[in-house]
């Protein structure tokens, strides 16, 4: 159960981490270019700030799965630019599966895929731009936020695991044996 603290450190984390992102785009476009706030950011806010011991909410999941979705979307969109009911379905089945070969699997990155080949207008004239703005950049945006407001509290830890974790636990496993 989530009790009220988790809840307001979550809706802390995505307050800020969507507020930054929406902050950027109103001052830096004009309001009818909506292209550095995408939709899938929303998903993945509930991951990433909601439930962050989640897999799928990981940093490698969350920058991964966007930025290889969003390849396969420009790259499918560019193959495929007319033909919405090949192009849709293409790019959100080639980026799952990318994104379980390369464990990086965040099902908000499917919806990412789809915006690179549903979209008019900004998205389509960006092509791979896409991938580093507003993909890349508004991943790391979101993981900087969750990085500070998921770990403000003892309670909270983010990510599950991070890289020095394991080899600490090995190491430090290996030199009690030494000492018996």
């Amino acid at each position: 159960m989530v009790d009220y603290k988790e809840k307001f450190w979550s809706f802390l984390g995505a307050f800020f981490g969507i507020g930054i992102i929406a902050f950027m785009q109103s001052h830096s476009l004009s309001a009818t270019e909506n292209i550095f706030l995408i939709g899938s950011f929303g998903a993945s806010s509930v991951l990433i700030y909601g439930a962050i011991q989640s897999p799928l909410a990981q940093p490698r999941n969350l920058v991964g799965g966007h930025v290889i979705s969003a390849l396969v979307g420009v790259t499918v969109y560019k193959i495929v630019p007319d033909i919405i009911w090949l192009s849709a379905p293409l790019a959100v089945a080639f980026s799952i599966v990318l994104m379980q070969y390369t464990k990086t699997l965040h099902p908000p990155g499917g919806a990412t895929a789809l915006i690179a080949v549903s979209s008019t207008g900004k998205i389509p004239e960006l092509g791979y731009g896409y991938v580093l703005s507003p993909v890349l950049t508004g991943c790391l945006i979101l993981l900087i936020v969750a990085l500070v407001f998921n770990n403000i509290t003892s309670n909270r830890k983010y990510p599950a695991q991070t890289v020095f974790r394991k080899p600490l636990r090995k190491k430090h496993n290996h030199l009690h044996k030494l000492k018996k």
